[in-house]
């Protein structure tokens, strides 16, 4: 590999962690128009291991909107990401898979005492990205939840 090559995988790593970097934080601040500005025009995203839905970037911004508003603190922290560029299925041009572990402590809304998270759960993104003229974007969001903790008292808690 060349270093023009190496250096060109390099920005396009930083890119693509700046992605899913601004992704998280589009979910903690509940700006849903920045998270649907970070996928393509056929974007779509895919909760239901987490209870959500499946659809496209707005529909599903939409509904993290609402499903999200009860919570007045949210933090995803994404790690452990595993970056492969290449084809993504039949796509041409530059692509990239991520797949990275979440945890993602939430407050309700007017919860008084402690300040410790009400719910916590944990698991797997994969997304899938395409270099596009405006630069990376993602294709694909994928969340495989693995595990959740409730608040005490709540159906389901361990």
């Amino acid at each position: 590999m060349t270093q023009r090559a190496e250096f060109a995988t390099v920005r396009d790593r930083l890119a693509v962690e700046d992605l899913v970097t601004a992704y998280a934080v589009a979910l903690d601040d509940g700006d849903w128009a920045a998270y649907h500005g970070l996928f393509t025009a056929d974007g779509r995203a895919d909760y239901r291991s987490a209870g959500g839905i499946e659809g496209d970037a707005g529909r599903v911004a939409a509904w993290l909107a609402d499903s999200l508003a009860g919570f007045a603190m949210r933090q995803h922290l994404i790690v452990n990401r595993l970056v492969r560029f290449g084809v993504l299925e039949h796509d041409a041009g530059d692509t990239a898979r991520v797949r990275a572990d979440y945890l993602s402590p939430m407050r309700l809304a007017g919860t008084t005492g402690s300040a410790a998270p009400d719910l916590v759960c944990g698991g797997r993104y994969d997304f899938g990205l395409l270099r596009t003229p405006d630069g990376w974007r993602l294709r694909e969001v994928v969340v495989h939840e693995k595990w959740r903790r409730l608040p005490a008292g709540e159906p389901g808690t361990a």
